[in-house]
Parts: C-alpha cells; structure tokens; sequence
C-alpha cells in the first residue's frame, strides 16, 4: 500500500482512460467499468472496432467514447486527455494497458521489431504516465500500469516482451517512489497477469514455426478487469492475477537456477500450437482485426482465481499461500 495514498473516488464517480481498449483486458476492463457506472474513454489504434465497441456500450447504458492513438507518439495520447476532459471533465484513472509480443528467439528478432515492441510496451507507459501525472496532479487519482508475470521471471521464446515488462516495472516503482516524495495525490498500481485468454496469440509477431500458445493455467480476461478497478477504488502496490503465475515468480524467486532449468525443459514446447495454423497478420506496426475479449487459446480457460481474489481482500491472510509455495519450492529444490 501507498505511504500517504490519495482517497480515491467510487467508480462510479469516476471517468477513466482505458489504452488498449479494442480487444482483450482492456475491452473486458471497458466493459466492467460502464456496466459498474464509470465513464470510460476507450483508446487503441484501431479505429473501426473502437467506434464499435464505444457504441455497444453506450447502447447498453453505458457513457463512453473513444480517440483513436498509437501510445508510441505521446501527443497522441495527450489528445485522448484532451477528449476526456472535453467530454467529461477530467481523468480519475489512466490504465496503460496498451501492449504486444513477440514469439521467436532473441538472436533472430529483427531489431526494428525490438525496438517497435518497446516502443509500444514501455515507451507507451511512460507517455501515458507522463499525461496523466500532468492532469492528475492537482485532482488525484490512480494510474495503473499492465506489467505481466514476466516482469518477475523471463521467459524463453518472448525475451523481449519479458524485458519490455521488467522495465515496466522498473518504471512503475520509480514513478511511485517519486510522486510519493512530492506528496503528489496520484496512487500507482502494477497489475501483473498470468497467461490471459485473449487476441494476445494473434496480435503477436511470430518467428517460430509454429503458432504461439499459452502454458497453462490460463485465465479469463475478467479476471484482470476485475483486479484492474479494484486498483481505481484503493490504492495498491502491485497485484498479480492469477494463482498459477504467482507460484511460477516467487518459485523463480526461491530458485532461480532451478526455475531456469524448468523453463527449457517446458516452455519452448508449451508456448507452441502445432495443431493451429500459423497466422500472417500481426498488431505489432499496424491494427488487425481486433473486437474480442477471448482469443484462439483451446484449453481450460479459467474464470476466477482464488489467489487474486485473496490478494484483493482486506481481510484474508496471504500467508496460507506462501507457504505453500515455500513447500513448493523446497520439493523443486529436492528434485534438482
């Protein structure tokens, strides 16, 4: 928790910027958000499934409306603060959500596509801090960040989104430290998923022979959207969705070494589809097909996390699954 936290407003008071609103997390966070009374700016650089999106929710009740922005360019974002304000009159949350991948080795990724894929993933954060600080400065508010498990633990075959996520991270925690120290009223949040059923699988750049998959567990991008408004309604530090994922970093934690042999012995077949065809099209310089909160991922997807919602409540001790996971760690150990 935040030393000195803002005292934030209920979401249904509130008005809240969503980027990577089209598809996926921030589709299903939009979504939750009207349904629960927010007003919702919805943003990503695909202007068609926006505009029918914002319409769905605004024919469900919903108050929404969208501004097209590639969160590479910052004064793109800074016309999506504009439209919020111009509509209705100011920001209370700014969720940076906005991100891509890329599946193949990091010897054989082209170096622009490196480059673009942090441009996407952490210079599109820090722009998108870098707005709303600037509106919420005098108002308060949150800021959420979406980092991602491999924040904490890398993995193979996404080295470089694991690295984009790490310096997320690195960001995030220097911003609060910052904002904190100049008694600034914005909160800072990192929500870290696990693997997330979502367009994710084909929003992605590929180099590998086969079409990218998830290790499992897999959940449902509800679960995220829940976490990320409970972050807009109390300050929290960070939040990682998603049981399976929390025990995969604090294992990485305990054992690194160890960690590392697990991830070459299972991810560099986990994380292949070869029963799916390998597709053409990806999100990484322009829009693709976008509009869905759920992707092509075939297994068990599911739909609530115990842990999470442990994480989330003001009264459950986290110590039963710590020390699970010490257990955990200690047989990995035993088995090396």
């Amino acid at each position: 928790m935040l030393r000195r936290g803002p005292k934030l407003k209920r979401l249904k008071d509130q008005t809240i910027v969503i980027t990577g609103a089209s598809s996926g997390i921030g589709l299903a966070t939009a979504r939750l958000a009207a349904r629960r009374g927010a007003r919702v700016v919805l943003s990503s650089h695909n202007e068609t499934d926006l505009r029918r999106v914002t319409a769905e929710i605004n024919a469900t009740d919903g108050r929404a409306i969208f501004a097209v922005a590639d969160v590479a360019d910052p004064g793109q974002l800074d016309a999506v603060a504009d439209a919020a304000i111009a509509t209705f009159g100011g920001i209370d949350t700014w969720v940076n959500n906005a991100g891509v991948s890329i599946y193949g080795k990091l010897t054989e990724v082209p170096l622009e596509d490196k480059k673009r894929l942090f441009d996407v993933n952490f210079w599109g954060v820090v722009h998108g801090c870098r707005t709303a600080v600037r509106h919420l400065r005098e108002r308060g508010g949150t800021i959420i960040n979406i980092g991602s498990i491999v924040s904490d633990t890398a993995v193979p075959l996404q080295g470089m989104y694991s690295a984009s996520k790490h310096a997320v991270q690195g960001y995030t925690n220097a911003l609060r430290m910052e904002l904190e120290h100049d008694g600034l009223p914005v909160a800072v949040s990192l929500v870290k998923p696990s693997a997330i059923d979502t367009p994710y699988l084909d929003h992605a750049r590929n180099y590998m022979e086969s079409a990218p998959s998830f290790p499992p567990p897999v959940y449902a991008a509800e679960v995220v959207a829940h976490a990320i408004l409970r972050c807009a309604e109390k300050p929290t530090r960070d939040l990682t969705v998603g049981g399976g994922g929390r025990l995969m970093t604090l294992a990485g934690s305990l054992a690194p070494r160890t960690m590392d042999r697990y991830m070459v012995a299972t991810m560099f077949q986990q994380q292949k589809d070869p029963d799916r065809p390998r597709q053409t099209m990806d999100s990484l310089y322009r829009p693709s097909p976008e509009g869905q909160t759920s992707g092509p991922y075939d297994g068990h997807v599911m739909q609530s996390s115990a842990y999470t919602r442990a994480a989330m409540s003001d009264v459950t001790r986290m110590l039963p699954w710590v020390a699970a996971v010490a257990v955990f760690a200690a047989g990995v150990r035993r088995w090396t």
